[in-house]
Order: C-alpha cells, then structure tokens, then sequence
C-alpha cells in the first residue's frame, strides 16, 4: 500500500519522537549536549557536499541522506579524537568541529546551485519532504538504534556516568564511545528530512531538559523524555501541516513551550509547599 507525503511524514516523525529524546538523555548524562548542535552542523556539510557532488558528476547520483550521515559520523569520531587530545579541555572539542562545519557548509551551499526551496527543508526541516526512500531509512535507522540501545543499556549508561570506572570494571569504553557515535550519527541523519540540521540538537536537548524535571528515577528519565518529544512532534507535525509553516520550528517551540510549562509548575509547587509547611 502507497503512503500518502502525510502520512510518510508523520510516521518518520513518530520514530524521531521516540528516538530523539532517548539520545538526549544519555547526552544529558554525559554532559555532553553541545555535541549533538555540532553533530548537526556537520551533518549539514555531508549535504551539501552531496548535493554539490550530484550536480557535478551527474552519472553518479549522491543521497544527501546518506551523504549526511557518514559526515556525521566522521564527526563524531573525531569529536572522540579532540577530547583525549584535549584531555583537559574537553569541551573545546564540539565548539571545533561545530566551526568547522558551519564554514564547510557555507562554501558548498555557495557552490551548489540548489533553490532556497530545498535548502529551506534540509535546514528546518518539512513534513511533506520526507520521500518513499528517506522513510526506509528512518525506519531502518530507527530499530537499528533501539536494538543497540537496548543490547548495551547497562555498558552505555554506565560508560556515560563514570567512565573511568566503566574502564576498571573491564568495560571497552574505546567500544562504546565509538558506538555512542555511531548512534548520535545515525539519529541526526534520520532526524533532518522532519525537523531540520538547524534544529534537531534542540530536539535531542529539550525533552531530556524537561524530563530532568519530574523523573523520580533513571529509568522514569527516559519514559518522561519519550513523552515530551512525542507530545511535541506529534502537535508539531499537524500545527505545521496545517498553519503552512517549518516542521521543526513548530516542534521545537513546542517542546521549549512544555520545559517552560514545566518549570513554572515545578516553581508554583514548591512554593505552595514551603507555605504549607510554615503554617
């Protein structure tokens, strides 16, 4: 049976929903959120370079999808390689590669002879953009990163939390640093065609913020986080569809609506319970 584009659409979005938040939060807990904005900017590169490739050598048709993802994942393992350079100044690793991409990006997009139109989707993403071919890979992508996940739960988390520890408890942490990677790669590709390069770290970042909130556990962490990026893609998708605006604006602003939303009840709570506990 043929999808319509809506209906592709949508479902690309219900895997990024889940699949989104759930890196986030093992972001989160690395400390590590900035990486997923210059992962995305890198991502960016990989397509313009592919669509710069595709215009130049015709005979050799280039997927920007495909092309994105292995610029990401390159990325990410050099992100790997800065911070035991830098072993001291960890962070300085992201803020490299995010300039670098952005400039890389830059002179491709200038070289390309792509319309505003298509560039517009790659960088705020658009739910009617989302083809027969990216949906597979979506959702290729998407059970690929959900079986790794839930394969290596224990050795992800633990390596996240301590990873000195991880590595005396005989722990390949040099593995799964490099598996992180692979799979913080694979979720901003899958994410792009939907929210967009220039929003999909918010996307990662949001929901795991807001889920920080109100999880009274580890585990509740990242049922919380699922629950608030699917909340916002899911009203995203059909406020965008509907109001004729960008995909991953809508979602984005959604989803820093619900972290507000949750701060100010979390601030009113409080506040009615220190009363209560005065009178």
């Amino acid at each position: 049976m043929e999808l319509s584009f809506i209906e592709r659409g949508f479902l690309a979005a219900l895997f990024i929903g889940v699949i989104a938040p759930v890196l986030g939060t093992l972001l989160a807990v690395r400390r590590s959120s900035i990486i997923s904005e210059s992962l995305s900017h890198v991502t960016l590169t990989g397509i313009s370079a592919g669509v710069l490739l595709g215009q130049t050598i015709e005979i050799l048709p280039v997927n920007p999808l495909y092309a994105g993802f292995t610029f990401s994942l390159a990325g990410s393992l050099f992100i790997e390689k800065l911070r035991q350079v830098y072993r001291s100044f960890q962070e300085l690793a992201a803020p490299i590669i995010l300039s670098a991409g952005i400039g890389m990006s830059a002179i491709f997009m200038s070289l390309a002879s792509s319309g505003y139109n298509e560039w517009y989707d790659y960088l705020f993403g658009s739910v009617v953009s989302v083809t027969n071919q990216d949906l597979v890979f979506i959702t290729i992508t998407f059970f690929l990163v959900i079986g790794l996940f839930l394969l290596f739960f224990k050795e992800l988390t633990f390596v996240s939390f301590d990873q000195e520890a991880a590595g005396v408890s005989g722990i390949s942490v040099k593995f799964f640093n490099f598996l992180f990677s692979l799979l913080t790669a694979l979720v901003i590709s899958m994410s792009m065609k939907v929210v967009g390069i220039l929003l999909v770290g918010a996307l990662i970042s949001l929901p795991a913020a807001a889920a920080l909130q109100v999880a009274k556990s580890f585990r509740t962490l990242f049922l919380w986080s699922v629950m608030i990026g699917e909340t916002a893609v899911i009203a995203g998708v059909y406020g965008s569809y509907y109001l004729d605006i960008a995909t991953g604006g809508v979602i984005v602003v959604l989803a820093a609506f619900l972290l507000l939303f949750i701060l100010a009840w979390n601030s009113i709570h409080i506040r009615i319970f220190s009363r209560g506990e005065h009178l």
